[in-house]
This record gives C-alpha cells, structure tokens and sequence, in this order.
C-alpha cells in the first residue's frame, strides 16, 4: 500500500506544473517568433499530454532494484474521448534509435491513438500496455500499431531492471489532460541528459500571424542528445566561459571501473562521442497532407542545429508531425474531402517548426534540476547564472 502512495505522489510531482518554475525565456533567452498562451504542444486544440515518473533508490546499482529514474510520457493527438486518426509523418535524422508505427505512418499518412516516449528497454511493454488501454477502453480493434519511441537512460537509471510496468503506461495516458505541460525529469525524461547536463522533456508552440493563416505549432521533445562542447544557446557557444566544463558530470563516490566520468571535485574531460538520442513530436492545426507534414517534421532537425547538434553516429534523434485537421479524413469507405494548405504557404510552418524546436530543448534542460542516479553518478543541471552570464557576455541576453 506504501508504495502505490509513493507512486501516486510520484504521478502528482509529474503531472502538476511546478509553481514557479523558471523556463528559457525567464532567463533572458531570446527566441523568435511568436508563442501561443501556454508556450506548449497543447496550444493546439485537443492535443493532450501526460507523464508517468518512477524515482527510487539510491546508491550502487543492483540490476533488478534500482536505483530508478525512469517513466513513460504519452501524447495523444485528440485527446482521450477521441478515436480519429490524425494525418502524420516522421522522418530519421539519425536512426540508432527506435519509433514503433512509423511503417504505416509512412505507407498511409495517418496516426491512430496515442504517441508515447519511454526508456530504449521498455519500448516494448509500453507498446504491448498501448494496446491493452485501447481494448479496455472498449475500442477494440482487429490489429493496432502503436507509435512508441526511446532514448536510453541507462547511466542513471537501472535500465536492464524492466522497471517500466504497464501500469505505468496506463497512468501517464490516464493522465494525459490539456493545460501546461510539466517539463525537466518527469515522464520518459526522467533519467536523460542533454548537452552535457540535465536533460528531460520540453516543449513549446508557436503562433502565426493572421496573415500566415493564424496556425498553431506545437513541439515536445525528450532531450537526452549532444556534448557539451558543441553546445550554442541563441547562437552563442557555451565553451566561450571560462569554466564550461564546470559544473561537471561526476561520481559522488568512487567510480565504477568503466566510467568515463570522474570522481566529483576533480577535473574532467567532456566525453568524447555522442551517445544520446532525441525524440520530437511535432503538432499543428494547419490543413497538411502528409507529404507536407512530412516537409515540415524534418525542419526539427535545424531546431537542433541551432542548438549545436549535429545527429552523431550514436544518436537516435527521430520526429513524428501530426495535423488535427481533417477531422474524420481516415473514414472506412467512399471519397472523402479534406482541405490543404498550398504549398506556398507553408514557409511560416518551417519557421515556427525550427524555432520551437530551439525553444523546447532549451525548457528541457532549464527545468531539469540535478540528478543523482545509478552507482551514485551525478548529472547536473543546467547553471542557470550561467546561462545569463553567456548571453550577457555576447549581447544576445533579453531583459
């Protein structure tokens, strides 16, 4: 019973916005374009988020008891009261890495039910419990394809424990509600790292001008990608401090024989390779076919661009878009009549996908705070002084 407590509170820490909470733009982080009201994927009408978040343990890493800091996060693109498929597409920047569905995502351009983000182990029993909280919900079909992506937490996280359950899967899609989305360590970002410091999940949107159609776009990623060296905010790199490598990746106690992070309070080199992965969800109002949503989901690579990714050999960074309109396009028989935006319209879509892209990576590492996980290593978070420091020092620091 103490631990369905724990796990229910643990469920309202992830899903309740944190009073108070600091993103990008309160640090003076300049960003184009202009945001919707909550600055989120749910800026679009219908779309709905919700996290499941497991942190347990501490200490040595026992493979089957933790420590844990994991979850599930689930994105569904109607909401839970609906059954419509979406027009979709996905596209790979880099494909060590998985997303589940995305075959006929590809073959017939649309989505059906939710999207969900988890740990690289667990893809499989959070697609499995997908398809069980489909049949409970008494919309059984003959066969469902869910879409189901990762990135790996296993330096935090006791990632070969399994410790993902159904249940877990079943309360972030219970959860999942309209409204701010909570950001940082919750949910599938729970155990992840972004740029050499504290990663999770972000988001946020994007409104056009009345002239532009007026369109909403959303992003939410799961940001467990890149090095630190290779880091830019707002176009400025984050090794013109003079202490960037400072606070570093490191073990509060001895290190494991096969790290490749130091005992803390003593200097560190940044790692070498990039091993990290991100996943991006892309959300618009916008009347898109899905060879144009398909245009526009590759545009979150430059989002990433802009922030010094460059899609490293071991970095799964695979994105899924999604159009709301249309509702009822995917009907089982007959002609069916959508609407399309033309092609020469679609520019300020590419512009709005880049840019909150840039933004939603940047709100997943400003909210994450410090972690310490598996055999005691130590993620921190993102310096926030620090942040001011850098835009202040190139002239970029919005006030």
């Amino acid at each position: 019973m103490r631990q369905l407590v724990a796990f229910l509170s643990l469920l309202s820490l992830a899903t309740t916005p944190v009073a108070g909470q600091v993103r990008a733009r309160g640090l003076g982080v300049p960003f184009e374009g202009t945001p919707g009201p909550l600055n989120a994927i749910t800026d679009v009408a219908g779309v709905e988020v919700g996290h499941a978040t497991i942190i347990r343990g501490d200490g040595p890493l026992v493979r089957g008891q933790g420590p844990v800091r994991t979850g599930v996060t689930a994105i569904l693109p109607r909401g839970k009261v609906s059954d419509d498929d979406v027009m979709a597409a996905w596209f790979t920047l880099n494909g060590n890495g998985e997303m589940t569905g995305t075959t006929w995502v590809e073959e017939s351009g649309f989505l059906g039910g939710p999207i969900m983000i988890t740990n690289t182990h667990s893809v499989g029993v959070v697609h499995d419990a997908v398809i069980e909280w489909i049949v409970r919900k008494g919309r059984a079909f003959d066969w469902s394809l869910p879409v189901v992506a990762e990135t790996w937490d296993g330096d935090l996280n006791d990632i070969n424990g399994f410790h993902v359950k159904p249940e877990h899967a079943f309360a972030a899609l219970d959860d999942a509600r309209g409204g701010p989305v909570t950001e940082g360590a919750v949910g599938g970002g729970t155990g992840m790292i972004c740029n050499g410091f504290k990663g999770g999940i972000g988001t946020a949107s994007r409104r056009l001008p009345a002239d532009d159609g007026g369109f909403t776009v959303g992003v939410l990623v799961q940001c467990n990608y890149g090095r630190r060296p290779q880091l830019l905010i707002a176009g400025t790199p984050w090794t013109s401090l003079p202490d960037w490598r400072e606070p570093a990746i490191c073990y509060v106690n001895d290190p494991p024989a096969d790290a490749d992070a130091p005992r803390c309070g003593t200097a560190g080199e940044d790692r070498q390779q990039e091993m990290g992965s991100i996943i991006i969800v892309v959300a618009t109002d916008a009347p898109l076919l899905p060879h144009q949503l398909k245009r526009v989901v590759k545009r979150a690579a430059l989002g990433i661009g802009r922030m010094g990714g460059i899609g490293g050999n071991g970095s799964g960074d695979i994105f899924v878009a999604f159009s709301t309109a249309n509702p009822g396009a995917d009907q089982p028989r007959g002609v069916t009549s959508v609407q399309m935006l033309s092609n020469e319209a679609i520019n300020g879509l590419f512009s709005a996908t880049i840019q909150a892209t840039e933004e939603s990576i940047m709100n997943a590492m400003v909210a994450a705070r410090d972690m310490v996980g598996a055999n005691g290593l130590r993620v921190p978070a993102l310096p926030h002084d620090k942040v001011r420091e850098l835009l202040a020092k190139h002239g970029r620091l919005e006030r």
